[in-house]
């Protein structure tokens, strides 16, 4: 025998079944995803308020310096965009930054790390700075564990507030022991106008040899 309550509410083999809510009014996933603060009159709009104005905050900064800065995963910090290659242990072409959108304390110090799945934790010098005027200023960052062929470091940035606040700089610097170099055919031109100007110069010095 067959009930209506089987047929209508078990669940096919492999289907999960989600009874429909009897809790929620019009507008109760909207009072649901707000936090508790902001289910209160005018929270809401007083929430999103401040999230426009830090994301104002931050586009303003990287309109200042368009090419130097770039994004992490928290909103309270931007840093210095890395070169996508460079070379173990070579100083950076511009000093690394981390920028802080709210209000740190002058003092505060702030490390990077770098790791991937290869390397977990790679090996840096000078990874250690202080919070001046709400930016960290990396004096002679160097990078000198390698991320491997093919694979980028990302960077942890900790800022040691209290509690402590965290941002990751994903796929930031590959890091190599030859750093980055020109592409092969470009090599192989480079290396025949050498040969040629190398032949050119024992020629011309030969014909003066000669006119002695």
């Amino acid at each position: 025998m067959v009930f209506l309550w089987d047929a209508k509410y078990d669940p096919a083999p492999g289907r999960r079944y989600t009874p429909p809510s009897t809790t929620l009014g019009s507008g109760g996933k909207m009072a649901e995803a707000l936090p508790l603060g902001a289910q209160e009159a005018g929270g809401g709009g007083a929430l999103l308020g401040k999230l426009r104005m830090a994301d104002r905050g931050m586009m303003e900064v990287i309109s200042d310096h368009p090419s130097e800065l770039v994004k992490t995963d928290s909103p309270n910090f931007l840093c210095s965009v890395l070169p996508t290659h460079w070379r173990c242990n070579k100083t950076l072409p511009i000093a690394f930054k981390v920028v802080a959108l709210g209000d740190i304390p002058d003092g505060t110090l702030v490390t990077v790390m770098a790791g991937n799945d290869e390397n977990y934790s790679a090996e840096l010098r000078n990874a250690t700075a202080a919070i001046k005027n709400q930016v960290a200023r990396f004096n002679d960052l160097r990078f000198v564990g390698r991320s491997g062929r093919g694979k980028s470091f990302t960077l942890t940035i900790t800022v040691f507030t209290n509690p402590p606040q965290v941002a990751t700089y994903q796929r930031a610097i590959k890091i190599t022991v030859d750093g980055p170099r020109e592409p092969r055919r470009h090599r192989q031109k480079m290396d025949e106008v050498k040969a040629g100007t190398l032949a050119f110069s024992e020629r011309l010095s030969e014909l003066e040899h000669l006119r002695r």
